[in-house]
């Protein structure tokens, strides 16, 4: 990403796609494929994959940077290595609509990974639709919750390498779509047939979602 390097250092603002409000910091970092925000409190590591514009703003902001959570690996940062050095960090993730959760990255495979939160436990999440990514600080807890109140439990789900195949493992479970934004994602899981995905809801009636639109699976 040459082309974005000289903008190093200076204030952006980013329109991502599946956010209405935009996102601005200093930029301070750029990746293969991810580029690092400072907004004055927290980092945010942003894949390009969501980006749509990306432009200068004009301010007279001071914008001291502190230690970055990762160390910096110039042009050799990448998506997959922040996720790989996340694991175990307490971090915010913005997925879909207005929510973000928050929690640890227990697990990355081939095209997902798996999110453990206090509040929806583990959460399959598909790297095509991660918006960013937010570190906090090592002292930090969710919600100050204790070790002892918030154990890193393992997952009793085994994964598979893909997002279709870990789908598949769950046909026949009782499983919440998107952190159940919408009602009509949450049902029993009927099958999967060439990316279209079979639910049956709560009144028993059967939707149908294709597989690249789901954002994020967990079980209740």
């Amino acid at each position: 990403m040459k082309n974005l390097r000289p903008l190093l250092g200076h204030e952006v603002e980013l329109e991502l796609s599946g956010k209405q409000a935009a996102v601005s910091g200093k930029l301070v970092d750029v990746g293969q494929d991810i580029l690092v925000l400072y907004n004055g409190v927290h980092f945010l590591y942003v894949p390009l994959l969501h980006l749509q514009q990306l432009r200068l703003i004009q301010s007279d902001n001071v914008i001291d940077v502190p230690e970055m959570p990762y160390e910096s690996m110039s042009d050799q940062i990448s998506y997959r290595k922040i996720l790989m050095n996340a694991k175990g960090m307490f971090s915010e993730l913005y997925i879909t609509g207005n929510q973000s959760i928050h929690g640890y990255v227990n697990s990355v495979m081939n095209d997902f990974f798996v999110f453990y939160s206090p509040v929806y436990h583990s959460v399959i999440v598909s790297l095509q639709h991660l918006k960013y990514l937010i570190p906090y600080n090592p002292n930090v807890t969710p919600y100050t919750l204790t070790p002892e109140q918030f154990p890193l439990k393992p997952s009793p789900l085994t994964f598979a390498r893909s997002f279709d195949q870990q789908l598949q493992k769950l046909v026949g479970e009782f499983v919440i779509f998107d952190l159940g934004e919408n009602p009509s994602k949450i049902g029993v899981l009927k099958g999967i047939d060439q990316n279209i995905i079979e639910l049956a809801t709560a009144g028993g009636s059967p939707a149908f979602l294709h597989l690249n639109h789901i954002k994020t699976v967990h079980l209740p």
